[in-house]
């Protein structure tokens, strides 16, 4: 019989594989979208809506899913959700039209919710002091992202952007039978064992906190996929790559956006939740502002006449503010979760349901509004000074609701700390 450890183990790796596969198909349209768009001759706008469709699915059933787990347990409703995509990602490739992209893009789009099972179905395998680091690791399954960046264009090159999902749906079957053979069931958490009703459930969503943690996790995880599904076609339309160096390129933001999520795991078991969020959305508002200045011309008129200079992000530079981001992101992804089950730990799946929503609903409007602003604005850099506004609502928030109570809290249990009365 397998001992404890060989179970947390094997539960973590095979829930991580599996989520990965979930996330490269999740940002399937990152890459089959531009091929497509060009065939179907779709403005800015609708690709953003192409790109962002199965990423609205996988938002919103999140919430359904992480009640689901609470109740039935993550390996089951794992297995069920992984099963369910197998013939939606094959019949992408038979898709012709607009609408039949959107509609089987929908249906695709409940891999989305595999973070909310697995985040779940992980953390409830270790102990409190660990849960920080389990989750990261389960969360570096974001790499799919990259993954499909990687492989995704070579296929596309090669064969055509209908092999993508035909392959995509084999891989998913394997992974699902794979998933089933590896995992093992937590019987405290199965069917029956769950004295919690969906109204107990629901009562997270009255909690103040649940919502400013469901803001952080828009901007970490939200930002991370739009930026994942948006930035390919930025490195096209930009800088005039081709669709293999621009995804190669852009896979240098979902790389560490994945891979370092353990590490944000860790430092927010040793710093806190707290501590690392508020550093994360630091670095990434000062990203965002030098992302955010568009390629520009300007000219002087000086005594020797009109000197023109033109000041704007070189590709290199560029990659390097968003590699950076991306560590901040897979740092903030692991500190949310902490959050969540530091104050949550007997209802983690419903409450990452809902942040888990948060988040994606994120991923999902923001590739629109990347459209929008382009259509609207004709300036490409217009979708990272909307991040930029977002991420300092978000830091303000921040500072009223946690920073400024704990710093008249340590203040008044200070020492030399005078009473008010006694100033006047």
């Amino acid at each position: 019989m397998a001992s404890e450890k060989y179970k947390q183990w094997s539960v973590v790796a095979s829930s991580t594989t599996a989520f990965t596969v979930c996330f490269m198909v999740w940002m399937m349209f990152a890459v089959i979208g531009i091929p497509i768009k060009q065939s179907l001759g779709l403005n800015e706008t609708e690709f953003g809506i192409l790109v962002a469709m199965p990423v609205l699915t996988g938002s919103l059933i999140r919430l359904p899913l992480g009640m689901w787990t609470d109740r039935f347990g993550g390996r089951l409703v794992f297995f069920v959700l992984m099963l369910s995509t197998v013939i939606p990602i094959w019949m992408i490739s038979w898709a012709t039209e607009f609408w039949q992209f959107l509609v089987t893009g929908l249906f695709v789009g409940i891999t989305g919710g595999s973070f909310t099972v697995g985040i779940a179905y992980c953390a409830r395998w270790f102990p409190k002091n660990r849960q920080g680091f389990a989750m990261g690791i389960f969360g570096a399954g974001n790499t799919g992202a990259a993954i499909t960046k990687l492989v995704a264009p070579t296929i596309v090159v090669a064969y055509g952007w209908e092999r993508v999902p035909q392959i995509y749906a084999i891989l998913m079957l394997v992974t699902t039978l794979l998933f089933w053979m590896f995992t093992f069931t937590d019987h405290e958490h199965t069917a029956g064992a769950s004295k919690v009703t969906i109204k107990e459930q629901l009562e997270a969503l009255k909690d103040p906190a649940v919502w400013r943690y469901s803001q952080y996790y828009s901007i970490v995880f939200g930002g991370f996929v739009a930026l994942s599904l948006w930035m390919t076609k930025y490195y096209i339309s930009e800088y005039g790559f081709d669709i293999q160096l621009a995804a190669l390129l852009a896979a240098g933001f979902s790389v560490p956006g994945g891979l370092l999520r353990a590490v944000g795991g860790w430092f927010s078991d040793k710093y806190g939740a707290h501590s690392v969020t508020w550093w994360v959305l630091w670095v990434a508002l000062v990203c965002l502002f030098f992302l955010s200045y568009p390629q520009s011309d300007f000219t002087i008129h000086t005594v020797s006449g009109p000197k023109t200079f033109h000041v704007g992000l070189n590709a290199t530079v560029f990659t390097v503010l968003m590699f950076t981001m991306g560590i901040a992101f897979a740092i903030g992804k692991a500190s949310v979760f902490k959050y969540i089950s530091d104050d949550y730990p007997h209802n983690i799946g419903v409450v990452s349901g809902v942040v888990g929503l948060a988040g994606g609903m994120g991923g999902f409007i923001l590739p629109i509004l990347f459209g929008a602003l382009v259509d609207l604005t004709g300036l490409r850099s217009s979708a990272f000074m909307l991040l930029f506004g977002i991420v300092w609502v978000s830091l303000m928030w921040m500072y009223f609701a946690e920073v400024r109570p704990m710093s008249a809290k340590q203040n008044s249990k200070h020492p030399l700390a005078v009473p008010a009365a006694t100033l006047n």
